[in-house]
């Protein structure tokens, strides 16, 4: 389970950066997949007590939050 959410995690946050960077009319779905990413990293930070971690995907989750409110 722990390397589920640490890959999956990985994998939503490199397609967010894609569909951001390649303005492809596709950054609502980036967003999305930048809060997926962060609760699915977050979860697995929490769970092996990396704080620093924890707190950076609170930031982005949040961004991501702003970024879904602004594109819709």
């Amino acid at each position: 389970m722990i390397k589920f959410l640490e890959w999956t995690g990985v994998i939503t946050a490199i397609l967010y950066s894609l569909f951001v960077a390649l303005n492809i009319g596709l950054e609502f779905l980036g967003f999305s997949l930048l809060f997926i990413s962060s609760f699915l990293i977050g979860i697995w930070a929490y769970k092996l007590s990396y704080m620093g971690i924890l707190l950076l995907q609170v930031f982005y989750a949040t961004a991501g939050i702003i970024g879904m409110y602004r594109w819709f």
